[in-house]
């Protein structure tokens, strides 16, 4: 009789605990409540099937009582939001903001009545969630030992995965279930620059997913300021995700201060692939832009010197010297090794085809002294970031590009020394408005100084908002590689115009990235923000440029075309040299006619892993660009052209694989024809192995 009431009681207690909060189309369904040891749950349902099971929240904190459990539920409040804004850049005009919110607090009697908030909205396309500290008598400063949110899952999912990693992305993504992760571990962790990884399940975010029943999840995080860069490390036995925090130089993994907050833990979701791409669900987690002025703010299409460095055909030092000192070593006594390509006449040649075919800037590297010797050698003082090599002329530079309607971008390479490039920031940036540079690429190759800490701790974490903001002072803006993977600070710091975040298409002179690659990105990497994945690339056999370098691009001419529309950002470089681009000038004017910055966006079909098409519509424009990619695997599109206004005839020119097109064998076969289109068109345009195709409609 006692284990029955014990029962009744138990039940009940849980019942009285429940929250329950449904999306606005109410195909999304959140229960929230607390077990039996206080502890903090929630489940995800997606039209009555199960995303999320039952999942722990909390935070285990270092020298003090926990956010685990011990919990009782004192207010829980619910309300709703609707809102429409308009990005200052982006993949539609405007993104509406509609969710309905829980917000529950909870206390823990036995330690002095402490507690926190959590916060939950739902959307019709996902779920976002974030632990809040309010400011009180019992909590001010507290050190994060590892926060423990859980993403308890339904099935053995098919996933596309990175390994867990404190310093980079730069991987190729590995297709498997779940449960194969363990065992393609060893073989996906490949050599890079700088890595940590941290466990054989461990798992880097966004994460996406694809259940047997048909659910397309992905889970990544937003509006990550102030805390450390999650991942993911995989329970296999259970199929149980659990949030894995990076840690700082002594292991420990945030340092807080009372008032304040998580990042949002995402999770969107849909039996619809495409919806997946066109969720703004973590841009809407964001606050809106911090600046009042944003006038500066601008979508740029770029070229540089810059791929002629990566295939090895030219050098970003100036000499062969092994040891410099900044500012010890005389450059103008030291022999030019003849390599250098960031010399005047050659960098004005790049200015003259920016001004010929429209673009806006030239970007240069390995402009400034520093180079011979800096790559794996944890210096502080590498660079100073405004000394030129004796062979590039700033002010005639500055001169001469004005002179053509051309922008100059900057290029900082801090070789991972954050004090460094901290200590010199403010002259930096200044010198760069003096010269006219109004945007900078910047990158942290290698690993961090101060020693031991890691690309996406908290102290990384700030320090890349940092040189964000401080740019903003200078009005400049920021294309980061090598930074953290983004969350979303795009709407909320909109100079924030690009990030590198994941193999791109310097890969290709590396040894290649696999055909399916920029199949998998845009469900994963580009879900938090914009990717300067640098396409364009029409010589594929790197040997050409270099005779000791045999990589190829794995991808089709005809698809780095379509790349400038699925691959979305609104900075965007024509990668490739400008005496090839000459040799295929009617190829080349989709990439001088492509838009960067839309109204609008379509995605006609999706899979991840194995194709996109998507439309969009060029911003204030009666213009629409269409980009089709696939796999390793030929396939047939089929193209609708229903959002098109009706009634109305457009041309369209479609630049397509060649008959006898692919990846390895014949990269460069293409065809460009030209047809009318209505609303009502449909087209069935075939893909070549490796390959895809771009349309202009106007």
């Amino acid at each position: 009789m006692k284990r029955l009431l014990s029962a009744f009681l138990l039940v009940a207690c849980c019942v009285a605990n429940a929250q329950q909060l449904a999306s606005p189309d109410q195909n999304l369904e959140l229960k929230f409540g607390l077990s039996p040891k206080g502890e903090p749950t929630y489940e995800l349902s997606y039209k009555k099937k199960a995303v999320i099971k039952t999942s722990k929240l909390g935070l285990e904190l270092k020298g003090a009582p926990s956010f685990l459990d011990g919990f009782q539920i004192d207010k829980s409040e619910k309300s709703s939001f609707d809102e429409t804004w308009r990005p200052i850049l982006g993949e539609q005009k405007n993104i509406r903001n509609h969710y309905n919110e829980l917000l529950v607090t909870l206390s823990q009697k036995a330690v002095n009545g402490r507690y926190i908030r959590i916060r939950f909205r739902l959307f019709n396309d996902g779920l976002g969630f974030r632990y809040e500290f309010p400011e009180q008598k019992h909590l001010n400063h507290f050190v994060i030992k590892e926060e423990k949110t859980q993403f308890a899952l339904a099935g053995d999912h098919k996933a596309f995965w990175l390994p867990g990693d404190y310093d980079t992305q730069e991987y190729s993504t590995v297709t498997s279930n779940l449960s194969e992760v363990r065992g393609k571990m060893k073989d996906a962790v490949t050599p890079n620059a700088s890595q940590t990884t941290f466990s054989p399940t461990g798992l880097q975010t966004p994460l996406m997913m694809k259940s047997k029943d048909g659910l397309y999840i992905n889970i990544h995080e937003a509006s990550l300021i102030n805390y450390s860069c999650m991942s993911l490390n995989l329970d296999d036995k259970n199929m149980i995700l659990e949030s894995w925090l990076t840690p700082d130089a002594i292991g420990d993994k945030g340092y807080l201060q009372a008032a304040t907050q998580s990042p949002w833990r995402t999770i969107v979701v849909s039996d619809k692939a495409a919806d997946i791409l066109t969720s703004r669900l973590i841009l809407n987690l964001n606050e809106p832009t911090k600046y009042k002025d944003v006038s500066w703010i601008k979508p740029v299409k770029y070229v540089g010197v810059w791929w002629e460095m990566i295939t090895g055909k030219s050098t970003w030092a100036y000499n062969d010297l092994e040891s410099v000192q900044l500012g010890v070593t005389d450059y103008s006594k030291t022999k030019p090794n003849g390599k250098h390509a960031a010399n005047t006449a050659h960098v004005k040649e790049y200015i003259d085809f920016a001004s010929k075919h429209g673009f806006d800037a030239v970007l240069v590297e390995g402009w400034n002294e520093g180079w011979e010797d800096w790559f794996g050698k944890s210096k502080d003082y590498v660079f100073d970031f405004v000394t030129p090599y004796p062979d590039f002329d700033v002010q005639e530079l500055h001169r001469y590009a004005a002179s053509k309607n051309v922008k100059m971008m900057m290029h900082h390479e801090t070789s991972g020394s954050v004090r460094n490039y901290e200590r010199h920031m403010d002259k930096a940036y200044q010198f760069m408005v003096d010269n006219g540079y109004n945007s900078v690429k910047s990158g942290y190759v290698g690993d961090i100084l101060p020693r031991g800490e890691f690309h996406y701790s908290q102290w990384m974490i700030d320090h890349y908002l940092y040189a964000i903001t401080k740019a903003a002072e200078y009005k400049i803006m920021v294309n980061a590689h090598e930074a953290v993977r983004p969350t979303g600070l795009s709407r909320t710091y909109p100079n924030l115009i690009g990030n590198e975040a994941a193999r791109g298409t310097e890969y290709e002179s590396f040894g290649g990235n696999n055909a399916d690659h920029t199949t998998i990105l845009p469900f994963t990497r580009l879900m938090g923000g914009p990717m300067d994945y640098t396409p364009g690339i029409f010589q594929t056999k790197i040997s050409a440029y270099n005779p000791e370098n045999n990589s190829f691009v794995h991808t089709t001419l005809a698809k780095q075309l379509a790349l400038y529309v699925t691959m979305y950002s609104p900075l965007q470089m024509a990668a490739d040299l400008p005496e090839t681009y000459n040799k295929f000038l009617d190829a080349f004017q989709f990439i001088k006619d492509v838009a960067v910055d839309w109204d609008d966006t379509y995605v006609i079909e999706a899979e991840p892993g194995d194709y996109i098409t998507m439309a969009r519509k060029a911003k204030g424009k009666n213009e629409w660009f269409v980009g089709g990619i696939s796999d390793e695997n030929p396939r047939t599109a089929n193209v609708t052209f229903d959002y098109l206004p009706k009634g109305k005839t457009y041309t369209a020119t479609i630049y397509a694989d060649g008959k006898d097109a692919s990846y390895d064998k014949n990269p460069q076969s293409y065809a460009i024809r030209t047809i009318k289109v209505t609303s009502k068109t449909k087209l069935q345009q075939p893909i070549a192995p490796g390959g895809g195709f771009a349309i202009s409609i106007k």
